[in-house]
């Protein structure tokens, strides 16, 4: 046996990642106009929307949620609505400061989505619907529009954005 105690991970100041848990959050399903919504013979229309939320638990442990609403109408009328909330634990250790939103909106949602997708297509298809199976997203192009966004609303706001650079400056843009 070694006299040396053993290290944490992430404790040698090396950059650490690690998902330490994926689970369901939440998950609800409506049905308002069943069972006469079964009877309708017109194509339905979906609406999908995705959300994505990041939350410090602890030092270096962060709860990254992505949140989904599938809406399908048919004739106007809602045939059901599903909104699931998909969570990921990861420890995240010695990562740079301007690497950390990246990770947390782009890295760990890729992560936790397809277990969403899996949810949500299961509860629709136990629902008595036809499962709808959800496109792949492209986080870094949804994380850029977010920041572009921020910044714009920012620069509305009185051209501070409140955003401060790894070198301590206020971004102006």
């Amino acid at each position: 046996m070694s006299d040396q105690q053993q290290q944490q991970p992430g404790q040698d100041g090396q950059p650490f990642f690690n998902i330490q848990r994926i689970y369901l959050k939440d998950l609800s399903l409506e049905q308002p106009n069943s069972p006469h919504i079964f009877l309708e013979q017109e194509q339905p229309t979906v609406e999908v929307q995705v959300d994505v939320a990041a939350t410090q638990l602890a030092e270096g442990v962060f709860e990254v949620t992505v949140i989904g609403t599938v809406t399908t109408k048919v004739n106007d009328k809602v045939a059901f609505l599903v909104e699931a909330k998909q969570a990921g634990i990861f420890d995240i250790r010695n990562v740079p400061a301007d690497q950390m939103d990246p990770l947390l909106g782009i890295a760990c949602p890729t992560i936790v989505y397809p277990y969403l997708r899996s949810n949500i297509a299961d509860t629709i298809g136990r629902a008595g619907f036809q499962p709808i199976h959800l496109a792949e997203i492209n986080f870094q192009g949804l994380y850029e529009q977010r920041l572009a966004a921020a910044m714009e609303q920012a620069q509305v706001a009185g051209g501070n954005s409140g955003i401060v650079m790894p070198d301590g400056s206020k971004a102006t843009h």
